[in-house]
């Protein structure tokens, strides 16, 4: 058996290795994902305090394929925001960002998949910046507890 959670990072994961609870859920590896280079993502680890994590990794998706091939594209044409909204006009209408998520796989197979777009009254928020909840590590180890 081979279970892993990629996932977007918030300020809990490192937490949750220290005190156990990633390993308790029978977690084998964390991947954290977003469309950037690899030493952005580098960077990004070093900053979060997880450079010498064994357990979570993190991994550049430079071409944005992994966010196409799992639907959660943020940006661009035909998503939530126009051209000049949002992530759009931060960032570039041409530029692809991700979706707000955590997906738990077991031996290949996706047995929860979160992604952090609506609030809790059914606001809408395609970034997951204000909601963030259903994609939290809290919430997805208990939704691991109750597989």
């Amino acid at each position: 058996r081979y279970a892993y959670l990629i996932y977007l990072p918030g300020p809990w994961i490192k937490k949750a290795e220290i005190d156990g609870r990633l390993e308790a859920a029978g977690i084998e590896k964390v991947y954290v994902f977003c469309v950037n280079d690899g030493a952005v993502m580098e960077s990004w680890k070093k900053d979060q305090g997880l450079a010498a994590s064994e357990l979570i990794e993190f991994v550049a998706d430079t071409q944005a394929a992994l966010t196409e091939a799992l639907g959660i594209m943020l940006t661009g044409e035909g998503k939530p925001y126009g051209a000049g909204e949002g992530p759009n006009y931060a960032l570039g209408f041409h530029t692809k960002r991700c979706k707000r998520s955590a997906i738990y796989v077991v031996d290949g197979e996706i047995k929860i998949f979160e992604i952090s777009e609506k609030g809790p009254n059914g606001e809408v928020d395609p970034a997951g910046d204000s909601f963030p909840q259903s994609s939290c590590i809290e919430n997805v180890l208990d939704l691991i507890a109750k597989l």
